[in-house]
């Protein structure tokens, strides 16, 4: 699958935009854990171009993570066109790697942002949707992709219909979220429209599925059954970024890995805690990594006074210890077969 010039083989698995979740440390884990590519979180266009710091900290990028997407959102075009502009010139705005591919997101179903008209909210105005798009993809150099969901609901899935549209206005991939806004994460993903979007003899961009891919076996059934091209992995990896490594040997041997290992997930936290602290300062990076260390143990027995303490401990040293008491006392759990597969 190829999106402009950016190569990204054959059944790429890529990693969603999620917000507070697919940070820079986050990435990194993501992609060396097979991650075809990765997505920042999404950015407010209105903070972009109103220069707030906290926007324009969100796209910066590193090498280590490329190929990177930048995703933007907002239902202003001047100031959607603007923000893709900086974000075609993140590097220099913001340092580091910058981004391969910019992708707008139309697709964000929270209140917050779908009530103000943005993100899905974008799906009951249709034309200003395909206009929006237009003045991006005339505006900026890099390759522009869009992501979606089938429409705003029940009643009004035009998903199929908008996939041409926002083809004709210079997309060069698309992705679609199987739920309407109104379903926001409820119920299963309806993976049907999305096969209908790909099987589309008019269509030729690369269509990339996204909703509920969980585990090897539905990552293999998509591209199976709807033939897309890629798919995304959103909310399964929290807490589980080792699921790309898993999905890309099943997809390729047919073979399902073993159960990480308490010791590879405590080696795994205390590398993501380094690049945690490392970019965003002991505090802060703490605190951002407190939702990571929640789910890195589950299913562990009687633990939840340990990750109680885990999530609440004040100091760098002080996760370490307790990191250090949980291998310990897990680590001969019998996830540890696993431990010559996920090794860091």
């Amino acid at each position: 699958m190829k999106i402009g010039n950016v190569d990204l083989g054959e059944q790429p698995v890529l990693l969603a935009p999620m917000e507070d979740v697919t940070d820079a440390s986050f990435r990194v884990v993501c992609k060396r854990f097979g991650a075809d590519m990765v997505y920042t979180e999404f950015i407010p266009s209105e903070g972009l171009i109103r220069d707030a710091s906290k926007a324009i900290a969100k796209m910066k990028t590193s090498e280590e993570e490329a190929p990177v997407v930048i995703q933007i959102y907002g239902n202003n075009p001047e100031a959607m066109v603007e923000a893709a502009k900086m974000a075609d010139n993140a590097d220099r705005i913001a340092g580091g790697h910058g981004c391969d591919i910019i992708d707008i997101n139309f697709g964000c179903p929270v209140s917050k942002i779908a009530g103000r008209g943005a993100g899905s909210g974008m799906m009951r105005e249709p034309d200003k949707m395909v206009m929006i798009t237009k003045m991006v993809v005339d505006a900026v150099s890099k390759p522009v992709t869009v992501k979606t969901r089938l429409g705003w609901d029940e009643n009004s899935k035009i998903i199929p219909e908008l996939a041409e549209r926002l083809q004709d206005a210079g997309i060069q991939a698309l992705t679609i979220h199987g739920r309407t806004r109104c379903q926001m994460y409820k119920g299963e993903a309806d993976w049907t429209l999305i096969g209908e979007v790909k099987n589309n003899p008019r269509m030729h961009i690369p269509i990339i599925g996204n909703g509920d891919i969980n585990s090897p076996q539905k990552a293999k059934d998509a591209f199976d059954r709807y033939g897309v091209d890629g798919i995304m992995v959103g909310r399964a990896s929290f807490g589980h970024p080792w699921i790309f490594k898993e999905i890309k040997h099943y997809l390729r041997t047919g073979e399902i890995l073993p159960q990480m290992s308490v010791n590879d997930r405590v080696d795994l936290a205390k590398w993501h805690l380094s690049l945690s602290t490392g970019l965003k300062g002991p505090v802060t990076g703490i605190l951002e990594m407190r939702r990571h260390l929640s789910c890195y143990f589950k299913g562990l027995p009687d633990f939840k006074e340990t990750r109680m303490r885990l999530v609440t401990a004040p100091s760098e040293g002080e996760v370490l210890n307790i990191l250090d008491e949980i291998s310990a006392k897990w680590g001969g759990c019998p996830l540890n077969e696993s431990a010559s597969v996920y090794g860091l």
